[in-house]
């Protein structure tokens, strides 16, 4: 059995990013054991083997309480990243690894600073767009609301090269961080459910020959159909 380890989800839980966890649960059956850590907990992969460690979007001021509650761990956590654990980090949890956050005032939030890179918050202008991309053999699709956008050079560490909407910020064309099995991207809501190759592409990790999708036929379709409306939509809905 395959253990994931779902990092404090009562307060990193924006856009329906739990459901990235509950689908793979769905589509592994009891060959996945889920474990929840809250924020007042020690992480259980401090202490035990985690196969995959997931934290998705969560509120600015969440963000700093999740730095300061993964702050004593740093090394652990870059000595799995290193192993090859897998990580998904969905949304704004990316920049919670990085150097820094700045706010609009220029003072600045201390990060992990795992990932060289950086971010800054402009808390009166959401961002939301469409996102087309490529990862693999395959393209991703997903969407982005965000106050913030992270900085810095990821070209030798990219995970998805955008060909529609922005990479990490908005002069960017490449699209968050992947290090190993280490995967961080702004992209928000359920995005295994709607991206069944990247679902298998982890299934694979976590060992899976042959995976089979939960619903695979439909959640197929849906992915057809949605390329083919990303494709002809513009990127920016709404900034």
């Amino acid at each position: 059995m395959k253990k994931l380890e779902f990092l404090f989800p009562e307060t990193a839980n924006l856009y329906g990013d739990t459901f990235n966890v509950k689908y793979l649960k769905d589509c592994m059956g009891k060959k996945l054991q889920v474990i929840e850590t809250h924020l007042t907990e020690k992480p259980h992969f401090v202490t035990e083997e985690v196969d995959m460690i997931y934290m998705a979007s969560m509120s600015e001021k969440t963000q700093e309480l999740v730095i300061e509650a993964l702050k004593p761990y740093k090394e652990k956590i870059e000595e799995l990243i290193k192993k090859g654990t897998i990580f998904l980090l969905t949304g704004n949890a990316i920049e919670v690894f990085e150097n820094y956050i700045e706010n609009e005032d220029g003072t600045k939030i201390e990060g992990l600073g795992i990932i060289d890179l950086y971010a800054k918050r402009d808390m009166m202008h959401r961002f939301n767009t469409l996102f087309l991309g490529k990862f693999s053999d395959f393209e991703i699709l997903g969407h982005k609301a965000t106050f913030s956008f992270s900085y810095g050079d990821n070209s030798n560490c990219y995970a998805f090269e955008s060909t529609k909407g922005c990479g990490i910020n908005k002069e960017s064309k490449l699209e968050g961080v992947k290090i190993n099995n280490f995967i961080g991207t702004y992209l928000i809501g359920p995005l295994l459910v709607i991206n069944p190759q990247l679902t298998k592409y982890l299934m694979k990790l976590l060992g899976e020959e042959n995976p089979k999708l939960a619903h695979e036929e439909l959640g197929q379709e849906c992915y057809k159909q949605r390329l083919e409306e990303f494709k002809r939509e513009s990127t920016n809905y709404l900034q």
